[in-house]
């Protein structure tokens, strides 16, 4: 493990913030002139939800602007996002030894495509199913229009708790390789775990059973997911000890 002075890490520091600033503005600049296809793009679920004639309203004058600008800043972030955390591997790992290396940065690279698949299942599976719900139980006499900027406010956090969600086998993981719980207390723990997961589900989502099931059941099964994982890598490492013992 390398040893620099503190003026010398904070020179670096700021190198690589600069570097992963940089790459997240040169995409957004090449996605800007696409910015309302992108915003549309996002929109879609609830768009294909709407009855027909229905369109998405915008109450805010300077919300048409923007709000599409705010979505490509976030697709930017995304794209840019392997730039980003190579520059804070790069400036995190010369103080790291050689088994914390072996196992930080598989989890980050678990931990960025678990987010991202999270975001995808609520894109993909979660908002067609609760849209259209929505659009069916809408009274008669009443029109469904949603305003553009809260529709953005709404998929931001149904983006984060869906991929948070999808960091439960990480979390686990992280738990048991620390020592803090081991897999029999996880094992001990499922039932508390799958009410837990309801009520997180009833927290984070629309008031309505369809969208929280969506969510609670991935949450129960990821954690089991965790425990597998974990008891795997146990008996990996396991092997590896007897294999090295003369």
């Amino acid at each position: 493990m390398n040893e620099q002075p503190l003026l010398a890490h904070l020179i670096e520091l700021r190198t690589r913030l600069v570097r992963a600033l940089l790459g997240v503005a040169l995409v957004f600049l090449g996605l800007f002139h696409w910015s309302g296809d992108i915003y549309h793009l996002l929109a879609k679920p609830l768009l294909d939800a709407l009855p027909q004639g229905a369109n998405m309203i915008a109450t805010d004058v300077t919300a048409p602007f923007f709000v599409p600008v705010k979505v490509t800043m976030l697709v930017a972030f995304l794209i840019s996002l392997p730039n980003t955390l190579y520059q804070i591997w790069a400036f995190v790992a010369p103080g790291l030894y050689h088994h914390e290396k072996r196992l930080v940065l598989p989890l980050v690279v678990a931990s960025l495509l678990l987010f991202l698949t999270g975001m995808a299942f609520a894109y993909f599976l979660v908002f067609p199913v609760v849209f259209g719900f929505m659009s069916a139980v809408t009274p008669v006499g009443v029109s469904m229009m949603t305003d553009i900027d809260k529709y953005l406010s709404f998929v931001l956090g149904m983006f984060l708790a869906f991929g948070v969600t999808f960091e439960v086998p990480v979390v686990v993981i992280l738990l048991v390789r620390m020592g803090v719980v081991s897999v029999e207390k996880l094992r001990q723990g499922r039932p508390y775990v799958i009410v837990g997961a309801f009520v997180v589900a009833a927290i984070v989502t629309p008031p309505d059973v369809l969208s929280q099931t969506l969510l609670a059941v991935p949450l129960w099964l990821l954690y089991e997911v965790g425990i597998f994982m974990a008891v795997f890598l146990g008996r990996k490492k396991e092997r590896a000890m007897l294999e090295d013992r003369p």
